[in-house]
């Protein structure tokens, strides 16, 4: 009787598949953990409490110039409530997070909350307004 010396082996050895798979894992980690959030520099307040984050729909950003930018785009104050409004179309129970420098007066951060506060009358939904901030280590 003739034996083959090459014999075919029917099991799968998943080692190199799951190692490869880990690799990936910290390269997404990685890559996006350098990924900025918004392209509109400012120097976030800083907060010691706990980070609960929303799903934000609209973010609204105050520069050291007190400018408004809705979703990176210039906008004149007299015309936030409208352009926010515009993103939040067919959006029920939506989240403003509001990035402002901490030189800015605060006067500045209550016109976007007025702005809300005018769309929520107007529409009677109940979206709300976060203020972003830098956690202390």
């Amino acid at each position: 009787m003739i034996q083959t010396r090459n014999k075919i082996d029917p099991n799968f050895n998943s080692a190199s598949m799951s190692d490869l798979v880990f690799l990936l894992l910290i390269f997404f980690m990685l890559t996006s953990t350098l990924i900025s959030p918004n392209a509109i520099k400012v120097l976030l307040p800083k907060s010691t409490s706990g980070q609960t984050m929303a799903k934000q729909n609209v973010t609204v950003s105050i520069d050291t110039n007190y400018q408004f930018f809705v979703e990176n785009q210039p906008t004149p104050e007299t015309e936030l409530a409208q352009t926010i409004a515009n993103y939040l179309v067919n959006v029920k129970d939506a989240t403003i997070k509001l990035h402002t420098d901490k030189t800015v007066p605060v006067q500045y951060v209550v016109t976007v909350i007025d702005a809300v506060n005018k769309i929520n009358a107007s529409t009677g939904q109940k979206h709300k307004v976060i203020l972003a901030t830098e956690a202390v280590k």
